[in-house]
């Protein structure tokens, strides 16, 4: 399934938008505009979605209560809402499901998290799968403490939804966090968002899935850094730690290899971006997944992305969050899977490609000299002068 259309109301940076989407959709916008806050939405989606990780009441807690989640540009109503609507494919003109998830603070008493509204349609508007709150939520207030979706004894009518969004994957790579594992203290994340556990989850697929996914890797690693020759993942002989180790081209035979913690971080973010592509087909989030890395192979992350969508069996949705000149300069982009965010004074807006923007795209401009200027952080400028 694929996210067609959400809508927000009083989120984050945003009071109030109603965004499309593509099976890839790059969000552009300025500093503090809220392009990590736009992703967080699905994010919060699947932590509520999995029975296991706390629901709604944690997924409220762990982002700082919803006095953080709720804009501050809101006047009344009071309540956050979430509006997702999913189809087969992004070009159906009816989703498949409608999911619109409105919650607000209790007025007294424990201030707890409470819904104010929870309702599945599917097929559009048509058939309604759930509504509530209902009687029993009236008559026992408690109940409005959780969403259906995290209750597999509620939602056998739409687990298809909850399964989808407790499948989203997260990426943003800090290499330090990879290369310096082993001296680190600390417990990996939950769904580990930095890759510190990339490693790891190499280690649990199948060695056949593992080698095929890595030989994919290494070849795209040889068009990409200069004397390449190898990649290969391996148990250390000791602790039994899970490592790779790339070979680079030397005067001396097997001189050149390296373990990750020797890996550049731009070779590190490459890997764990690659990976991530192979490793499944959910909805796949990508923040900035420029860092770090070469400006030339910036430019080509549009391609990889268009050719995994192309030869994968099944298509996965991958939204991406950009302000990368490089990356935008790559006249390939699809202008109907841009989102503008735009900041004002009643909060953050977001916006398609206008007609005119659209024309040029189509007349073989690329995104960044289309787009990007107008987004640009128009103070910029002046800070040469602090």
């Amino acid at each position: 399934m694929f996210v067609t259309r959400l809508k927000l109301r009083n989120w984050r940076n945003f009071r109030e938008v109603d965004i499309p989407f593509r099976d890839t959709t790059y969000v552009l916008g300025a500093n503090a505009t809220g392009k990590s806050n736009l992703l967080d939405v699905f994010r919060f989606l699947r932590d509520i979605s999995k029975p296991q990780g706390g629901g709604l009441q944690k997924a409220v807690s762990d982002r700082g209560g919803i006095s953080k989640l709720r804009c501050l540009h809101a006047r009344r109503p009071p309540e956050v809402v979430i509006d997702v609507e999913l189809s087969e494919s992004v070009d159906d003109e009816v989703p498949a499901w409608r999911y619109v998830l409105a919650f607000s603070a209790e007025g007294r008493g424990a201030r707890r998290t409470l819904i104010s509204q929870e309702k599945v349609w599917k097929g559009g508007n048509s058939v309604k799968e759930l509504d509530r709150p209902n009687h029993d939520d009236k008559n026992d207030k408690a109940r409005l403490t959780q969403t259906h979706l995290q209750q597999v004894e509620a939602n056998s009518g739409f687990r298809q939804i909850a399964e989808f969004f407790g499948d989203t994957t997260y990426l943003h790579v800090v290499p330090q966090l990879l290369k310096f594992s082993d001296r680190i203290s600390g417990h990996l994340l939950e769904n580990d968002p930095f890759g510190q556990g990339l490693l790891e989850g190499m280690a649990k697929v199948s060695a056949k899935t593992r080698e095929s996914r890595l030989k994919r890797i290494e070849n795209a690693l040889k068009l990409a850094i200069p004397r390449f020759e190898q990649l290969k993942f391996l148990h250390d002989k000791v602790d039994g730690r899970p490592h790779m180790e790339a070979l680079y081209t030397h005067h001396r035979p097997h001189a050149g290899w390296q373990r990750e913690d020797q890996f550049s971080d731009g070779t590190l973010r490459l890997i764990g971006l690659l990976w991530s592509l192979l490793a499944g087909n959910s909805l796949l989030l990508l923040e900035e997944p420029e860092l770090s890395l070469n400006d030339a192979i910036v430019k080509q992350i549009p391609l990889m992305l268009q050719r995994l969508q192309r030869d994968s069996k099944r298509r996965r949705q991958i939204i991406v969050s950009t302000h990368s000149e490089a990356l935008l300069s790559n006249e390939g982009i699809d202008g109907r899977g841009i989102i503008v965010l735009e900041s004002g004074s009643e909060g953050s807006t977001a916006r398609v490609t206008t007609q005119t923007e659209a024309v040029a795209l189509r007349a073989g401009l690329s995104p960044a000299e289309v787009i990007l200027s107008n987004v640009a952080q128009k103070t910029a400028e002046k800070l040469s002068s602090w």
